[in-house]
């Protein structure tokens, strides 16, 4: 073996510690690499297939009633590739062990020949995958696919039945194939709703004569969905696709881009994109900082070493060679850790995934890309905080590195300048004047102590921003217990006869329309919200918590929908609402509204009632009810032809904490156990260096009759002032990071408030001193087994 090769192993078992707490860094920055770029990368490659497999449409409209005849028409835009008309209806369900009322999404399929997935009366366009049993029969029109998320949270099976009112009509409906759809990876209802509740949610598949013969839609649809031909201009087709259907009903053409399922599935691969980007850079940046640290340190104490070697002929490119591969060595360990603990986690983040996005299959894959970026990142940060460090190795002329290095400048400290001295005792003396001694040592413990501080409070963040987003949002936002939806627009009395209802406190009824908002080249479709003034079940607040009321002109935005049109208070949008009879109007933006969960626009019920063109007209009212009478009247409402669909504000919150919050909290739980494994490897590290440059000095105070425990005081009390002086610091750059994490994390789903409890400084704080606390009792042990006889051999 070469001579320093032999070295090397020497070093490697003398600096066990280190090498093990520095690794353990960029294992957790490689870990967190891998965990969130192959999730990202399996669920984005498992989202195309499925699309291109089951073709997904890339644009959609709705109407309520069109001739068969406009199929042509239709497909005949220029640029259209495959057009498929379908009926779709939402109706209310009675499910067997279900006290509430469910609504059901049924959606018509064509006449079926043959059987299996692959069945020829598939439609063309967003296919279904038959996971379980049959398609119905199209002479038997009691008969449905049943999707597999709502089949499986009420736990129905093949054969069962379920109760449905079609049209005003009660039909008995029967369970004869459970299925997956590219349109309904994630399902819910419409924009209007942001979490699933499968229990209460389903799509419903219905052979086409069946479902159109219900509605009385026979030769007739009201819904399509079409492809296009590549580098064809999508807006052009919904153009024209609006010119066309504006006379039967045209409520808007949307792409993909704006479908419900796919936007919010591809929000959530942008937010691990981001993860996969932000964090372990910031994992890594330390590990490279620790390495440049401990390397510095580590060559300041070998100067006489190096000399020696450098004497008997060896090069600066083999010196610089052989503390390259005491970071190699560091990096190879931490990154071979790294993958494995990574790809671990992927799987398990998948998983999760799997749980609420339905994909006929969900598998994990870490590309070879991913493993190879991973190393290249960790080798990378490695040569970065070990390059600076090797220069010094190999520029060292042997002659002064033959020389110790010059003692410290001794004079006054400022606490004795300041005539304080007395306040302290000998050691406490000892202490100050190592620390003001050494600024630039001081200064580099202090930094490396606060960003392991920050990591841990960024990661801590999301639990207090997740349990703010929930207490604002469904406590002080949303107070109503029930929202009804109406199957079309109603008369405003229908809100009094809602009120009269058994179980019914108090009734507030409201108006949603699609709407298009412009404002200059910005855009955004969404469900414009009329709100009666002086609501007390759907409250608006300001960033301060402060209940807003809706102006009887214009229209309120919340913060994040503003700042996407780039509108501020007082400018006008223009609004393109895309039902009726479509009117345009220039509406004063009267101000911003602070909300966490989904974009909206509001205005004055009234206000949008005259823009509509319309009397006082209702989609929908929120219901206060009374508990003790909740099943009569959920019972009540199972048989009301008027109501398409029934959702519940407790549903609502269990259904964003077993999905966002899950997420999010897990991905926390991740980063806080990544953050406490970096802050005792500083810690750690600073304290091991600091005895490293120290056991000379330690060992004659030894000898001069400092006891093992005055010793002890020293050392470790430098060490606990460092440690103290860097946890505000941490603080403060937590809340930096924290920040940037807020503003990397919007999309429509939700946005992370920036919000940090008391309680979570003092956890950080406290964990960073237990880190202390067990690094001082590994240092102690070591300053027990201190050798006075070999530290104190003379190096010159």
């Amino acid at each position: 073996m070469h001579p320093l090769d032999r070295k090397l192993l020497r070093d490697l078992r003398h600096l066990w510690g280190q090498v093990v707490a520095i690794a353990l860094v960029v294992a957790c920055g490689i870990a967190c690499f891998v965990l969130a770029l192959s999730a990202y990368q399996s669920l984005a490659l498992t989202q195309q297939t499925y699309y291109d497999r089951y073709q997904f449409a890339h644009v959609f409209a709705e109407m309520t009633r069109a001739p068969q005849r406009l199929e042509a028409q239709i497909a005949g835009i220029p640029g259209v590739q495959q057009v498929q008309t379908r009926v779709v209806a939402d109706v209310t369900l009675d499910v067997p062990g279900l006290a509430e009322p469910a609504t059901g999404r049924l959606i018509s399929v064509p006449p079926v020949r043959g059987s299996g997935t692959e069945s020829s009366g598939q439609p063309m366009l967003n296919r279904v995958f038959l996971r379980q049993g049959r398609y119905p029969d199209p002479q038997r029109g009691e008969e449905i696919l049943a999707s597999e998320a709502f089949a499986e949270a009420n736990g129905l099976a093949l054969g069962d039945r379920i109760g449905a009112i079609l049209n005003g009509r009660w039909q008995s409906l029967q369970i004869v194939g459970l299925a997956l759809s590219p349109e309904y990876i994630y399902e819910i209802r419409g924009a209007g709703d942001l979490y699933p509740d499968n229990r209460r949610f389903g799509v419903l598949w219905m052979g086409e004569a069946a479902l159109s013969t219900a509605f009385n839609l026979e030769g007739a649809f009201n819904s399509v969905a079409l492809t296009v031909i590549p580098g064809t201009n999508e807006q052009a087709v919904i153009t024209q696709l609006d010119r066309l259907t504006d006379p039967f009903g045209g409520r808007g053409a949307y792409s993909r881009e704006n479908q419900v399922s796919h936007r919010i599935i591809s929000d959530e691969i942008q937010s691990l994109e981001v993860t996969a980007t932000l964090i372990p850079t910031m994992f890594l940046g330390i590990a490279a900082f620790l390495l440049h640290v401990v390397l510095s340190r580590l060559i300041s104490t070998q100067r006489e070493q190096i000399a020696v070697l450098k004497a008997f002929g060896y090069s600066n490119g083999g010196i610089g060679l052989h503390y390259l591969k005491l970071v190699l060595v560091v990096v190879a360990v931490g990154s071979l850790a790294g993958l494995g603990l990574g790809m671990w986690l992927g799987r398990g983040l998948t998983h999760l995934y799997a749980d609420f996005f339905r994909f006929p299959l969900l598998v994990y894959r870490a590309s070879p890309q991913v493993l190879i970026s991973a190393l290249l990142v960790s080798g990378g940060a490695a040569l970065v905080g070990g390059g600076l460090a090797v220069q010094r190795a190999i520029r060292l002329p042997p002659a002064e590195a033959m020389r110790p290095e010059p003692p410290a400048s001794f004079r006054p400290t400022l606490v004795e300048r300041l005539g304080w001295q007395r306040l302290f005792s000998p050691t406490g003396r000892i202490i100050l004047r190592n620390l003001e001694r050494r600024p630039i040592q001081a200064g580099l413990s202090i930094i490396g102590i606060a960003f392991a501080a920050a990591l841990l409070l960024m990661g801590l963040f999301f639990r207090d921003a997740v349990t703010y987003m929930m207490s604002v949002q469904f406590f002080q936002v949303q107070r109503e217990d029930v929202t009804v939806i109406f199957n079309e627009p109603r008369p405003a009395r229908t809100r009094f006869e809602l009120a009269q209802l058994p179980g019914v406190l108090q009734a507030e009824g409201f108006r949603v329309v699609p709407a298009q908002l412009r404002h200059g080249q910005y855009s955004h479709r969404l469900g414009l919200t009329g709100l009666p003034q002086g609501g007390q079940l759907r409250r608006l607040l300001d960033s301060n918590l402060r209940p807003q009321t809706v102006p009887l002109e214009g229209v309120l935005l919340t913060d994040q929908l503003a700042e996407m049109l780039h509108i501020q208070p007082g400018e006008w949008l223009q609004v393109e609402v895309l039902e009726g009879s479509r009117p345009q109007r220039q509406v004063q933006v009267m101000g911003v509204v602070d909300e966490f969960l989904g974009l909206s626009a509001y205005m004055e019920l009234g206000s949008l009632n005259r823009l509509m063109r319309e009397g006082e007209t209702l989609s929908g009212a929120y219901l206060s009810i009374d508990a003790a009478q909740a099943q009569t009247l959920y019972d009540r409402l199972k048989t009301l032809p008027a109501v398409a669909g029934v959702s519940f504000r407790e549903t609502l919150l269990q259904s964003f904490e077993e999905i966002s919050a899950r997420n999010i909290l897990v991905m926390t739980g991740i980063l806080s156990l990544f953050a406490a494994v970096i802050t005792f490897s500083v810690v750690y590290n600073s304290a091991r260096i600091a005895l490293s440059e120290r056991s000379r000095e330690l060992a004659s105070l030894r000898i001069i009759g400092f006891s093992r425990h005055e010793i002890s005081v020293i050392l470790l009390g430098e060490q606990s002032l460092l440690v103290l002086a860097g946890i505000p610091v941490g603080w403060l750059l937590g809340f930096g990071l924290s920040a940037s994490l807020a503003k990397a994390y919007v999309s429509e789903l939700y946005r992370i408030p920036l919000v940090i409890h008391r309680s979570t400084y003092a956890t950080v704080g406290l964990v960073v001193l237990v880190a202390a606390v067990v690094s001082g009792i590994l240092i102690r042990r070591q300053l027990n087994r201190l050798d006075l006889i070999a530290v104190l051999k003379t190096r010159d």
